[in-house]
Parts: structure tokens; sequence; C-alpha cells
């Protein structure tokens, strides 16, 4: 049984097949919202950036939503494999004061998870931004019109119509929420952004830190972020809800191919798409996308059958020693996708399946 399935659209299956996966091929890295489900992929990371990636010399660009740019933020730094298995265990070891039966106050998730990133990036936006070779770009959602403020019924009130519209289009949400992204501002993202109503803002030191909380401010469970330096004004949520796993189109780079890490093997555009299965399918988009997921078998002998994710909160309720346990080693597991993908790209040529 293999751990570690490959994935691929038709422009990089063929590549594979007849050269195999350098390092130097890769031009972008996306990296997908979904909380703990990101735990997965933590020794795949710790690989691809510790010591894979660092074997060649081209630009690379990653784009991340959610704990993706958190993610990818830490890969940007002097020692990525540190960097990335921090975040690991500052991610299980999440705590939050709550009154019984309650769901943690919003503000106090925010409060914690800002201190947390401030402790991890604050002063270091330098080192992160002069990374020789890697370009961050931060995904957020921002509200708009009826979301153009954070409110008490203001808020659920507007998140029901970008629902409905999202139902008609993606691009009716637009109405609702736009895409702001944070980039690195010493190269624009590769990718156009003409299918979804987008801002672009260059990442600074003033707006590092807030930018990847705001990425990661899941609605209702965390406080909108409440502008963010050098971006439009207005409430920011999580880059999820406008690109959940970040289905762009990335044949558009051109040469190389594009490295996605993800958690399953179907990308959904956005977070309300979810149940919207037609929109899951793969795209012309994808052609050059070469995608590592966990094979449905291996995911079965984790711990629960399953990988973590946030529903854990609830089934474990306060007993976190146990929450924490069975992510540590779900997450230590997970480094087999690593070894099977290290012994993957010794191969000259590489089989993969088509993108469903």
């Amino acid at each position: 049984m293999r751990a570690l399935q490959i994935l691929a659209g038709p422009a990089a299956l063929k590549r594979l097949r007849e050269r195999g996966l350098q390092p130097s091929d890769i031009r972008a890295i996306p990296a997908a919202a979904g909380g703990p489900k990101g735990l997965i992929l933590n020794p795949l990371d710790r690989f691809i950036f510790g010591q894979w990636l660092p074997r060649s010399e081209q630009v690379v660009h990653l784009l991340g939503a959610s704990i993706g740019a958190w993610r990818m933020a830490s890969a940007c730094l002097p020692d990525p494999d540190a960097a990335v298995a921090e975040l690991a265990a500052d991610y299980i070891a999440q705590r939050y004061e709550h009154a019984p039966g309650k769901a943690p106050r919003p503000g106090h998730v925010s409060e914690l998870f800002e201190a947390k990133l401030r402790e991890r990036f604050g002063g270091r936006e330098h080192e992160l931004l002069s990374n020789p070779r890697l370009r961050l770009h931060v995904f957020t959602s921002r509200g708009v019109r009826a979301l153009a403020r954070d409110g008490r019924l203001r808020t659920p009130l507007g998140y029901l119509g970008a629902f409905a519209s999202n139902a008609v289009s993606r691009r009716a949400m637009g109405g609702f929420l736009e895409r702001v992204i944070f980039s690195d501002p010493r190269d624009r993202l590769p990718v156009p952004t003409h299918d979804y109503r987008t801002h672009h803002v260059e990442l600074d030191a003033a707006n590092l830190s807030r930018s990847i909380l705001a990425s990661c401010t899941i609605p209702f469970w965390l406080e909108a972020v409440d502008s963010i330096p050098g971006g439009p004004p207005g409430p920011y949520w999580d880059g999820g809800i406008t690109d959940y796993h970040l289905h762009l189109d990335y044949a558009s780079i051109g040469e190389g191919l594009v490295l996605y890490p993800h958690f399953q093997k179907t990308l959904v555009p956005g977070w309300l798409d979810k149940a919207l299965r037609h929109r899951h399918r793969a795209s012309a988009r994808l052609a050059n996308v070469v995608l590592l997921s966990p094979s449905p078998e291996w995911v079965a002998t984790l711990p629960g059958g399953k990988i973590p994710d946030r529903g854990d909160f609830k089934a474990y309720g306060d007993d976190h020693d146990a929450r924490e346990r069975v992510w540590a080693r779900a997450t230590a597991e997970s480094a087999r996708l690593a070894e099977e993908f290290e012994a993957l790209v010794r191969q000259s040529s590489i089989e993969a399946l088509p993108l469903p």
C-alpha cells in the first residue's frame, strides 16, 4: 500500500513520463486552506523546502490561503525545515479558554493567534521578503457592500447573501467578497486573476503578519481583521472563502510545472463551493499541475481513519491532551508521504493518474 498518490494535468503527465520530476521544473507551489488538514502535509513540506527545492536555483512562487499562507510564509524563512516543524507544533498545541458548553470568544482566538504569528514572524519580515528564490503571495477575502462592516447581525446576513450569489456563479459572489492578494514586491503573481474581482497589494513589514492573520480568519471563529496597512479599507476574512484550494490558471505560467502538495485529489475553488461538486472537476487551467495527496487506503490507517480536521475540536471537547496526541501521531505518520516522494523524484520516469 502506497501512502502517496500522484495526479497530474495532461502536460504534466507527459513531462513526468519523459523525464521524471526535478526541483528545477517547479515554478509555483500552491497551499490550500483547510485548517488541521494541512498538518498531514507537514513532513512533505519539510522535505520539499528544506532539502529538495534548494537543489535548484530558479524563482518559485508560493501561493497560500489560510493555513496554506502560514505554511508558505514559514517556508520562506532562512531555515524552512525548522520553521515548518514549529508551525505543526504550534497548531497542534493551540488551546482557547471558553465558558462551559460554549465556543471560545472570537476576540480571544484572534488575540492568541495574532500573538503567535508575531512570535514567529515579528522582526523577521525582512528575512522572509528577501528570500533569494521564494516569492510569497497571501490570499485574503475582503468584505464589500453588505459585508463592508463586521457586525453581529450584518455579517451573518452578508454571508447568507454571499452563499446565495455563489450558488448562481462565483463571479456573482464578488458583490459581497473581493479577493485581495498580498505579494512579495519583487514579483507579481505569475497567474492572471481576471476570473474574480481582485486587488493586489505589496507585502512589507507592516502588513505581513496582519495579512497572514486575515488569511486564517475563519468567519465567526475569529474576529474580522479591520483593514490591513497598504490594502483597501474594510474587514478581512479567510482567504479560503474566495480561494479554498486555489484553482487558478496555472497553465498560463508556460514553462515549468506547478507542484501542489494537497490533502485530497480534487481542487474546490471556494469555501462555499464545497457542496457544488460540479465545480470540483479539473480544468485546462491545471494542465501543468503535479498534485501530491495521501491515498485513501493510507488515510484509513490513521487514528480515527481520517486526516485531522476542525471537527476534532468539538469531538474531543476539553480533552485537549487526547486531541493533541491524535494530531501529533497523524503528523508523525505522514513522514511516509515525504519518504515516498523522495524515492519518487529519484526516478527518470514517473507514472501518475490524471486529475479527476
